[in-house]
This record gives C-alpha cells, structure tokens and sequence, in this order.
C-alpha cells in the first residue's frame, strides 16, 4: 500500500552535493520514523540517518554526521537528504526507509522500502 519513491542521485566529484528526495504515497500515518540507508557493491546495508514523524528529532550515522542532513519537507510531502562533502566512500544505492524506530535503528525497524537511487562520487 505504502510506496516510496526516491530521486536525486548522480554523479559528483568528491566534495560536491546532492540533495535525496524520498516521495511517499499510501497511508502512511502509523510509521513512527523515516531514514535512510546505503549499500554499496559487496557491502552490507548501512544505516545513514533517520527523523521521527514530526521531524523535531535527527539521529546520524558517524560516516554521515557534519556533512549530512536528514529532513522532512511538509509542503511537498517528502523526506530528504542534504549530502554535503561527499567522498567517493559515499558510492552506494541510497534507500529510503518507513519504520518505527528513529533512534539508533536497524534495518529491521523499518517496514517499506524505495527501489533506491544511486549516488556516484568520483576522485
């Protein structure tokens, strides 16, 4: 019922930026946290970052914190992820995530998911 639908991924030299957008359609009103997540090739999921539905709270990962920010954008219904700084170790399918836990969460704490977006940072 859920679907997310994320954009904004490319390729940026190392020290660029890109902004994610993660759209949501379908009732969504019982998901206590929204994040995002990264995997890149040969690489387990990695957590990035994640707000709560009122989107007064923020929790980071360590790779993300000072060049990351996580949002929510209440006039187009989205969530969304400043990147800034990027380093080519940022190289990785980024996900979009609805869940229950925004706090220090697991991949297991998060019920729908996008198809992802790819985000390319050259040397």
């Amino acid at each position: 019922q859920v679907q997310l639908v994320e954009s904004g991924g490319g390729l940026v030299q190392a020290g660029g930026s890109l902004r994610l957008s993660c759209a949501a359609s379908g009732g969504t009103d019982s998901m206590n946290a929204m994040g995002w997540f990264r995997q890149a090739p040969g690489k387990e999921r990695e957590f990035v970052a994640a707000i709560n539905w009122s989107g007064h709270n923020t929790f980071y990962a360590d790779s993300a914190k000072g060049r990351f920010t996580i949002s929510r954008d209440y006039a187009m219904n989205t969530v969304d992820l400043q990147m800034n700084r990027l380093k080519p170790e940022d190289t990785a399918v980024y996900y979009c995530a609805f869940g229950d836990v925004w706090y220090n969460p697991t991949p297991y704490d998060f019920v729908y998911w996008g198809q992802g977006t790819q985000v390319s940072v050259s040397s």
